[in-house]
């Protein structure tokens, strides 16, 4: 067999500069999938080979298999190929688990990844709060300016164990910037839904660029990269002409569509406009909705729309606590978010999900309102179900994408083996996921992320956010 020891054997890859990207896209769009234009840009992905990930704690998050101590998970074609006490595949690369927890990949549901670069800069005051500041800085963002930040986004959510990103893009200033957003996430080798917006500060009578969306949709199979990019609508609800159109446009394509709705007391109501219109169902994500009323809750469950919760930038904006379970009493998909890191500050899907448990179990006043085992399964399984993606991913089950974490369980803050979903829940960080597989391959391991260079992701990502507050006037 062959061995893969404490240096990965994948090959590092070379960046083009922020300077080479703010030129580097037009409106006619490039084929991302293209073998050739990966190579010109110095981008090819590490190869998708067969692993066999060996005597590691399995979590499979699949209530068929359940949790396994000291088992195989085998890896051929990107795919999960089976799970099992002991598995014989001589070809396969071996990669010793032993003191590893092996999980799904945590998927993220929301997360407006060109605001990254404007980490922790929501400030104190009300003229330097978040929704200034993001359509201060946003208006004045050029093509390369999402290329650098959604970049950053993607390689901080590998590095932190999260394998898909749903990516509310409400920066979309031209298609130019569309395709350098889907580059980004391409580049990084992510899984994503990409969810088409307006510019920011937009008028809400001003449609989407419906063209483009459509042209997208009409090439997908040009951006996809293989599969692993989706699309779908950032939406605005249903209260103007316009974004009603919007709706119909995407339905029409086909395409899930996802929204902001009940943030505040004010916003009261938005989810029963939305049923009243015709336009709740499953395919429809409500992002926030902690402003919901009893009847609300009711309509989401009748017709099977899912929700999107960020505890953190929730918490820090001032829009109250998240009410996880009324909704998964209710029966309701529930999905995870980072939201925006100018409030959130980072990608810690950890730390998110500890919020999660702590404050519904504060809400309920009961220590064992929501055990961890089921906060886990709402950044894993019930995430990917949220998001469609139930059949594909989230657990690890034989014929799902093989998108897989390990976390190092010898790290001091976990230390002592205890009760797995437990550690994961309450006292994991980033900086313990060893290694980290996304359709069979490996972009993180021995705790440091392969094919990528962080340098370079990081200095480009700093010179956009210079040059962009620069041109601003944000200081």
């Amino acid at each position: 067999m062959k061995r893969l020891g404490g240096e990965a054997s994948i090959g590092r890859r070379d960046f083009i500069g922020g300077a080479m990207v703010a030129g580097a896209f037009g409106a006619g769009g490039w084929p991302l999938a293209s073998a050739q234009d990966s190579e010109e840009r110095g981008s090819a992905m590490p190869s998708s080979n067969e692993y066999l990930i060996r005597n590691g704690y399995v979590m499979t998050m699949d209530p068929a298999l359940g949790d396994l101590a000291e088992a195989d998970v085998h890896v051929r074609g990107g795919q999960i190929a089976a799970v099992a006490a002991s598995i014989d595949a001589p070809d396969a690369a071996v990669i010793d688990a032993g003191g590893m927890l092996v999980l799904p990949g945590m998927v993220e549901t929301h997360w407006h990844m060109w605001t990254t670069m404007l980490r922790s800069m929501a400030g104190d005051q009300p003229d330097h709060g978040y929704f200034p500041t993001s359509r201060g800085i946003g208006a004045h963002y050029v093509a390369g300016d999402m290329y650098a930040s959604t970049r950053l986004s993607a390689a901080e959510a590998i590095f932190s164990g999260i394998t898909f990103v749903h990516d509310w893009c409400h920066n979309v200033r031209g298609p130019e910037f569309a395709e350098a957003d889907l580059r980004a996430l391409t580049d990084i080798g992510i899984r994503a839904r990409f969810a088409y917006g307006t510019p920011t500060g937009a008028s809400n009578d001003s449609p989407i660029d419906l063209d483009d969306v459509a042209r997208l949709e009409s090439r997908w199979s040009d951006y996809s990269n293989d599969g692993l990019l989706t699309l779908g609508l950032a939406w605005r609800g249903a209260g103007t002409e316009a974004s009603r159109q919007d709706y119909v446009a995407a339905r029409e394509l086909g395409l899930p569509v996802s929204v902001h709705v009940n943030n505040f007391p004010t916003s009261q109501g938005g989810i029963a406009a939305i049923e009243a219109a015709g336009m709740l169902g499953p395919h429809v994500q409500l992002i926030h909705a902690i402003w919901t009323s009893p009847e609300e809750i009711e309509a989401l469950a009748r017709r099977g729309a899912s929700v999107s919760l960020s505890p953190y930038t929730e918490l820090r904006i001032g829009f109250g606590f998240p009410i996880t379970g009324d909704f998964l009493d209710a029966g309701i998909p529930v999905g995870l978010s980072v939201d925006t890191p100018a409030l959130s500050g980072n990608a810690d899907m950890f730390a998110i999900m500890k919020a999660i448990q702590n404050i519904e179990n504060s809400r309920a006043q009961d220590e064992f309102k929501l055990p961890a085992r089921r906060v886990l399964e709402l950044a894993t399984i019930e995430g990917a179900r949220s998001m469609g993606l139930g059949d594909s991913i989230g657990s690890l089950t034989p014929g799902k994408r093989a998108d897989l974490i390990m976390v190092d369980t010898r790290a001091l803050n976990l230390g002592v083996f205890t009760e797995p979903a437990h550690m994961l829940v309450e006292a994991a960080q980033p900086s313990n996921v060893d290694t980290v597989m996304i359709d069979g391959r490996i972009l993180k391991r021995d705790g440091r992320l392969t094919g990528i260079d962080v340098d370079e992701v990081i200095d480009d990502a700093q010179r956009a956010q210079a040059a962009v507050r620069e041109r601003a006037g944000w200081w």
